[in-house]
């Protein structure tokens, strides 16, 4: 059983407001929690019987308060449209901004808005094996529920700095690979691309700012088919990102051969 206390301040958390108050987040269903129980202990958790029966590997871990609820009680306090016997709150990590490891691929994300492209964006970096996303100051929150749910459980994995992007540039080395996905761009499966480097993506409406846009020094395209003919004005962010991360693992595993 829960409380309506409990109920209420769950539902809460819906706003950023409050999450950043509480330093909390809240992660639903039995994959993404999983993922966050394995490298974090819960704050909450509230979870049918059945869940905590066939899970029982979490408590073995520091104390968590936790509630049994049933289907109707786990409705009350979910964010999602059909809850799934799992809803636990996890502290939020401390936003640092780590110096790039020059020999590595970094994502940074520049004015991105929309919570489910950002979870999805993380969720892709995770799969290509990127370990670190730089978001601009005015990027969506990772931790509103819409990106927590996009994710998959991959925001567990992922390091994630907010940042000035235009001064993390210029931090950087000047012969450091500085790419930026822009419609003026050299076709990307043309161009060479190293195993190194930050990949910026722009804003879903008005892409990369200007003052992020003046310091990338090489500009890809990806070119749309077949030529000639009219076509999309241009591609979602987060499919555009699978599409670039992904030339650039092909690419590097061309290169070891």
């Amino acid at each position: 059983m829960i409380s309506k206390a409990k109920i209420k301040y769950i539902r809460s958390l819906e706003q950023k407001k409050n999450r950043r108050n509480e330093g909390v987040f809240v992660a639903e269903g039995p994959k993404i929690v999983s993922d966050f129980l394995k490298t974090q202990t819960a704050v909450f958790i509230a979870c049918t019987a059945r869940w905590k029966a066939e899970n029982t590997y979490w408590q073995c871990l520091e104390t968590t308060e936790t509630a049994i609820v049933t289907d109707e009680e786990l409705k009350k306090i979910s964010f999602l449209q059909h809850p799934q016997e799992v809803l636990a709150v996890f502290r939020q990590a401390e936003n640092k901004t780590i110096a790039p490891d020059v020999r590595r691929l970094y994502l940074a994300l520049d004015g991105i808005q929309d919570p489910g492209n950002l979870g999805t964006i993380i969720r892709i970096a995770d799969w290509f094996g990127i370990e670190h996303i730089y978001c601009s100051i005015d990027t969506a929150d990772i931790y509103n529920p819409k990106t927590v749910q996009a994710s998959m459980g991959s925001l567990a994995h992922i390091g994630i700095s907010y940042t000035d992007i235009p001064l993390l540039i210029d931090s950087l080395p000047t012969d450091y690979p500085i790419y930026g996905t822009l419609l003026d761009g050299k076709d990307i499966y043309n161009e060479p691309l190293t195993p190194h480097g930050l990949l910026i993506m722009g804003n879903e409406g008005n892409g990369i700012s200007a003052p992020v846009k003046s310091r990338i020094s090489r500009r890809l395209l990806i070119p749309n088919y077949p030529q000639g003919r009219k076509t999309a004005d241009s591609l979602n962010v987060a499919i555009a990102t699978a599409i670039a991360c992904s030339e650039f693992r092909r690419r590097q595993t061309i290169n070891k051969l």
